[in-house]
């Protein structure tokens, strides 16, 4: 994994020659101008009164590419992610790996972003139904620390920003106890902050073990989708050989048949990042947007989400 320090200053690409020529041909990024567009996305930011956004190089170039540089789609965007951030406090505060529940969860071993890339170049990201006993509390904080890691490994790896990633979701644990924290309300806000708020798109969504109760819930979550990203679903159930024709072996982790480490090397991997990264999680909560602020009409849950639901502004004066 190449990655970046991040903690401000001018982008050194770290690119390899064939994935400049990528980012050039798939995203339109164009290196001579790069500094411009970067900069450009910067004076706006300083004119917008409601957002507090970081504003370095790396973070700025992140939404960029995930736009195809497309500079009012960028700016959509970044209102977007910091708005989804301050309308969802129980996903995006208190984000300390430190915290009791959320160590318990970071040991679970849940969200894993797996070593090495495909041959298209596109990093593997492992996610698996945790076996425990759920309630709404537990969600909440299984949604937080799977938005911490995905944070984390955004801001480490600089290649995914190029050519996105693919996931595999284990739902071998997912219950009807699952099914029925995930109502509407909730699956639509997932969808909304991974969709609409991230500046990057998953190229393929593979789902294995897919129990009788997780049809009805998924059914519902696709709905809510793109008609694009349902294209990239792939249900496999049981079958690890149609897995493997999206996610080749040499991707997977031993337990899944593949050569790629083993779960728990993984795992501990990604909570030793996790703990290194404790303090760019914790000031990480500074930023989002204060809609007293915002120019015109403040936003909502309902404008935001389509439905009912908390709201809560983020202090971040």
């Amino acid at each position: 994994m190449n990655c970046l320090s991040t903690m401000g200053g001018e982008y050194v690409c770290n690119l390899s020659p064939e994935l400049i020529q990528r980012a050039k041909d798939e995203l339109n990024e164009d290196p001579e101008r790069r500094a411009a567009d970067i900069q450009h996305i910067r004076d706006w930011l300083k004119k917008q009164p409601h957002i507090k956004a970081r504003t370095d190089d790396w973070t700025i170039l992140r939404f960029l590419r995930g736009c195809k540089f497309s500079l009012e789609k960028t700016k959509q965007k970044i209102d977007m992610f910091y708005t989804c951030k301050s309308m969802c406090p129980e996903w995006y505060t208190n984000r300390d790996p430190q915290d009791k529940r959320l160590r318990a969860i970071l040991e679970m071993g849940c969200v894993l972003p797996l070593p090495g890339y495909d041959k298209q170049g596109r990093r593997i990201i492992l996610t698996r139904t945790p076996k425990i006993d759920v309630d709404a509390d537990i969600l909440n904080d299984a949604m937080k620390v799977f938005f911490m890691l995905l944070d984390i490994w955004r801001d480490e790896d600089e290649q995914a920003s190029v050519t996105s990633f693919v996931t595999m979701e284990d739902c071998v644990n997912f219950n009807i106890h699952w099914a029925a924290l995930l109502n509407l309300n909730l699956l639509k806000k997932m969808q909304t902050v991974f969709e609409e708020g991230y500046p990057m798109r998953p190229k393929g969504l593979n789902y294995i073990n897919t129990p009788a109760a997780f049809d009805t819930v998924f059914n519902i979550f696709k709905s809510f989708m793109k008609e694009k990203m349902k294209k990239r679903i792939h249900i496999h159930g049981s079958d690890l050989e149609s897995l493997y024709k999206e996610v080749p072996k040499e991707c997977l982790p031993v337990e899944y048949g593949g050569t790629n480490g083993t779960i728990e090397e993984i795992k501990d991997y990604w909570i030793k990042r996790v703990d290194a990264r404790r303090d760019w999680l914790l000031e990480d909560e500074k930023y989002g947007v204060d809609e007293s602020k915002r120019p015109g009409k403040p936003k909502t849950t309902v404008d935001l989400f389509g439905i009912e639901g908390s709201f809560r502004k983020l202090n971040i004066d």
